[in-house]
């Protein structure tokens, strides 16, 4: 590597975590990101020689060139929702299951991140508020970002973004009027203590490994919310949840083990179900835990979240560890 390419490693190192996280609530896709990542770094790398320090920090060119990256690759492109974006709740837990063929929101795993990112900006990267950027026009979601999140003065957005300072700030206030709802709403969970939560998630574990219906169901909130991209139906109400389950325990067996994770600074858990001789992924479940009880759970069965969150077919013997959740 010449000492032109060790520099640019060196100096750009930090901020990909960082770019990462905001690559991903721009496109809602981990893959995506990730992409869009590399195509930032080449871009600058390009550029590297004409960067001026004395018009912007490093940080903020970066994030110059891939909020630009990511306007471009979502042009003509569909958003990304979560099924309780398209349609109304199910009220029959035992309906056909209609899968939509729309690309979905994914889940971030947390180990791509930055811990002290994800601890820092755990709001901004909640499930459900990701699903809600996507709500945006691209260029109101990149101005909500790049001033909310990031902190950037309306005069470096509007370089950013080839516009003016008062087109920003106007931007930015209608993307704040049509996210207020589900900002205030997500502001106002109520987490518990860490060590409470752990051990809430891990009796939902034990519950569902022992396919105990009633006992997980008693661990959710009245209006627990479960959903299932790609499957359109989703439920709400402790009642519907359960009867769900009790009918995904009826169709694939009984015999689970779930493995915990974390995701979009989340508990999450990572199902596999016993397939022959094998344990095979089934779902990544990312939660939402209240003090009142699991208020939702959003359930991918995707192969590129698996992939994301490196999950793979693991031997029968193989023995599962029953951990809480360390986030």
């Amino acid at each position: 590597m010449t000492d032109i390419g060790a520099d640019f490693d060196r100096r750009t190192s930090p901020y990909r975590r960082e770019l990462l996280a905001h690559c991903y609530r721009m496109l809602g896709s981990v893959h995506e990101a990730e992409d869009l990542v590399q195509e930032t770094l080449l871009r600058a790398w390009r550029a590297f020689d004409r960067y001026d320090p004395e018009r912007a920090s490093l940080r903020t060119w970066l994030h110059r060139i891939a909020t630009n990256a990511c306007l471009t690759a979502l042009r003509g492109r569909a958003r990304r929702p979560l099924p309780s974006d398209l349609v109304a709740p199910n009220p029959d837990p035992d309906a056909r299951m209609v899968v939509g063929e729309v690309p979905w929101l994914q889940p971030v795993p947390d180990a791509l991140l930055d811990p002290a990112a994800v601890v820092a900006a755990r709001g901004s990267l909640r499930l459900a508020l990701v699903a809600a950027l996507q709500l945006l026009p691209p260029r109101q979601r990149a101005i909500l970002l790049l001033r909310d999140v990031l902190g950037q003065p309306a005069a470096e957005v509007a370089e950013t973004l080839a516009t003016t300072p008062a087109a920003v700030n106007s931007g930015l206030q209608r993307a704040r009027a049509r996210l207020g709802a589900v900002a205030v709403r997500e502001e106002q969970v109520a987490e518990p203590a860490d060590p409470d939560r752990r051990a809430l998630v891990d009796r939902y574990v034990a519950a569902f490994e022992r396919a105990d219906v009633d006992a997980l169901t008693r661990l959710l909130t009245a209006d627990a919310v479960l959903e299932m991209p790609p499957v359109l139906n989703w439920y709400v109400g402790r009642e519907r949840y359960g009867r769900f389950i009790a009918r995904a325990f009826a169709m694939r067996g009984t015999d689970w083990r779930m493995l915990p994770t974390a995701a979009n600074g989340q508990p999450a858990l990572a199902a596999y179900v016993r397939d022959g001789d094998a344990y095979v992924p089934h779902t990544v479940q990312v939660l939402t835990v209240t003090g009142a009880g699991i208020s939702r759970n959003v359930v991918f069965q995707d192969r590129a979240v698996f992939t994301a969150f490196g999950l793979a077919p693991m031997p029968a013997t193989v023995r599962f560890p029953s951990l809480a959740v360390d986030v």
